[in-house]
């Protein structure tokens, strides 16, 4: 007599895949809810209150008053100059630190390597502290040097000038550029360094026709994500003191906070949206194809 087997059960669905008899708009519902109440409707209210001017005028009125503004304009210029030679700063410094580290061996290179990626954890204006401790007017440079010379000031007065927000940024975002670049290099085959080296190529050259072309990816990578966070910095220019330096972030702050202006303080916000999510989708594409 043949054994009796017990009737099928209903079909188990695969492992993420949502219950049978529900559609998957269904299951997509809350998670898009969640979004659109967390994100995506603070940014609507900063979108319509740049639209309804307190005077009661066109919906773009603010727009051509901030957009005629002389601030506006200074502010824009100076933001834009910042974040690129920022950036440049940044991968050209990040650049030569990271052939250091995976090229040349020294005592603590893993320990180097680690700790830039605690550091890339650390709040801005914590180095921006940092700086203000040793170049500050009365950091430690300056106290040196009077105490040293005698004389009643320091030379060094550059950090609440716009070299000095330079400084603090390049010193904070540089680390951004090197994490992805070590993990370029990493990937690296020893054997074309070991190939050009034995055909008599001098480092110069290997770096430039072999390490270079490999690492363009990464530079790519890692230096738009520093050209995106640089434009919306914020507490690096308010912790330096650069009374002088303008950015986009630090406007809105002072029409919004400082004149209680909050449709331009929107418009200024919709426009630094506006170009940040253009070069985050920069960053995103340059990353998928570094492999990022």
């Amino acid at each position: 007599m043949p054994p009796v087997l017990p009737a099928p059960g209903p079909a188990l669905a695969a492992p993420g895949a949502p219950p049978r008899g529900i559609p998957r708009s269904v299951w997509a519902v809350p998670p898009v809810a969640v979004l659109a109440l967390l994100f995506l409707y603070p940014l609507a209210l900063v979108v319509q209150q740049s639209l309804t001017p307190d005077d009661g005028g066109g919906a773009f009125d603010a727009y051509a008053r901030v957009f005629g503004s002389q601030a506006f304009r200074d502010a824009l210029g100076t933001t834009v100059w910042l974040a690129v030679g920022a950036t440049l700063g940044c991968l050209l410094l990040g650049f030569t630190l990271a052939l250091i580290i995976a090229f040349v061996p020294f005592p603590g290179a893993r320990a180097v390597a680690r700790f830039i990626d605690v550091f890339l954890s650390f709040p801005s204006f914590l180095i921006t502290l940092a700086l203000l401790f040793l170049y500050g007017t009365v950091g430690m440079a300056n106290g040196l040097v009077t105490g040293f010379t005698g004389a009643a000031e320091g030379p060094f007065r550059f950090l609440t000038t716009p070299w000095g927000v330079l400084l603090a940024e390049i010193t904070y975002f540089t680390p951004f550029v090197i994490r992805p670049l070590l993990a370029a290099f990493s990937q690296l085959d020893t054997a074309q360094l070991e190939a050009a080296a034995s055909l008599g190529a001098r480092p110069a050259r290997i770096v430039r026709r072999v390490i270079l072309p490999e690492a363009l990816p990464a530079l790519a990578a890692g230096g738009s994500l520093v050209l995106v966070m640089c434009l919306n910095e914020f507490g690096i220019v308010l912790f330096t003191g650069a009374k002088g330096v303008t950015t986009l972030p630090m406007l809105i702050y002072g029409k919004a906070i400082l004149e209680s202006d909050y449709p331009a303080a929107c418009v200024v916000a919709v426009v630094n949206i506006v170009i940040s999510v253009g070069l985050f989708g920069l960053y995103r594409m340059v990353g998928k194809r570094a492999g990022a």
